[in-house]
């Protein structure tokens, strides 16, 4: 890749006398590509950085403040800090939206930075841009990954054993995973007790590991977090699920509406509607994918048989009630959306939760008629 004569000629001079915007196109290699456009979008210059820190200081430092974009990625986050440190205007692309760059037939690194070099210079919101959080929500946000790796893999082992145990004719008792180890194969045959041992064994480490983390988890919460004491209150909703809800979200005026909350984690069915014909589509799954998932492990246990009585859990079972093939899985779905609404309004207001404030209001109703 090598630059243009326009950069040649006249140095580094011309970074400071224009409003430039930058597409830079991030990759996993050893290094990105990044186009530059000035004012009337004429391409400046086109090359590539090294994939350090240094390197971005080095290379974007020397630059008057620019507009720079980029795709949404691992290396988002501390790349477009450190962009922003420099004093540039960071937009980060939502890739669902750039269809121009998805969806293009002639796809490659320098068509994909001056696509992006060229959205952001027309117009910012055409990109969609999301907002990274910041290097200490994320540094916290990283023990809850870890603890769900843990748990992933605690998973795939216990769902091993169980298997190989089914191949001879024989099976593991029923208990939670959390439970499972050496004892619970005592009625197995001798020989597959010494075939299970080694999986067993890993099971109750990543187990011991899993009950540290949730520690570390609940330590977070308890000093760094105590507003996730409000999200607390809803039965169903732990330390694991506030703090995860309250790190995802970072800052609770970013919605105008509580409601807005259900389709920033994906659970808002999604929208098809052409003259006469609105079908029934599935959810939108955008957003955070394991915020969803922790809302809802959260409308299953409220509308689970260990779930209190509450308006929430009323509400989705009546949805459930209703019949049908998919009635049930709607019920948690909706009560999953309605449930990360509820939280943030209990965030963003203070509000002591009333799990039967509506049943309430509307005895006293009918008590006044």
């Amino acid at each position: 890749m090598k630059k243009l004569s326009t950069v040649r000629g006249r140095g580094s001079k011309i970074f400071k006398e224009h409003k430039l915007t930058i597409g830079l196109d991030l990759g996993d290699r050893s290094s990105y590509y990044y186009c530059v456009l000035d004012e009337g979008g004429k391409v400046i210059q086109e090359d590539s950085v090294g994939t350090s820190k240094k390197a971005m200081a080095k290379v974007f430092g020397s630059m008057g403040h620019c507009r720079i974009a980029l795709e949404v990625g691992t290396h988002s986050p501390w790349v477009s800090r450190v962009l922003c440190a420099l004093g540039h205007e960071v937009v980060v692309a939502n890739p669902r939206q750039v269809k121009l760059i998805s969806a293009s037939s002639r796809k490659d690194d320098r068509v994909d930075a001056q696509t992006l070099a060229r959205l952001a210079r027309i117009d910012p919101q055409l990109l969609r841009p999301i907002r990274h959080r910041s290097a200490k929500a994320q540094g916290d946000l990283m023990v809850i990954r870890v603890r769900s790796a843990l748990v992933e893999a605690r998973t795939g082992l216990v769902n091993t054993a169980r298997g190989l145990a089914k191949s001879l004719g024989e099976r593991l008792p029923i208990c939670d995973t959390d439970q499972m180890g050496i004892e619970q194969t005592k009625s197995l045959p001798a020989e597959l007790q010494r075939v299970l041992e080694p999986l067993l064994k890993e099971v109750v480490s990543l187990t011991e590991k899993i009950k540290e983390m949730d520690r570390r988890v609940e330590q977070i919460a308890r000093e760094d977090y105590p507003e996730t004491k409000l999200l607390q209150q809803v039965k169903g909703v732990g330390p694991l699920i506030a703090l995860t809800f309250v790190l995802t979200l970072e800052d609770k005026a970013r919605f105008q509406k509580s409601r807005d909350v259900g389709c920033y984690v994906g659970l808002r069915p999604r929208r098809g509607d052409s003259g006469e014909s609105q079908p029934q589509l599935r959810i939108t799954k955008e957003g955070d994918a394991y915020l969803r998932k922790m809302l809802v492990q959260g409308a299953h246990y409220i509308l689970g048989y260990r779930g209190p009585d509450t308006d929430l859990r009323r509400w989705g079972l009546k949805l459930a009630a209703r019949g049908g093939k998919r009635a049930k899985k709607a019920a948690v779905i909706a009560v999953a959306r309605k449930l990360g609404i509820l939280l943030h309004r209990l965030w963003v207001t203070g509000e002591v939760y009333e799990p039967l404030r509506n049943a309430h209001a509307q005895h006293v109703k009918k008590a006044a008629a």
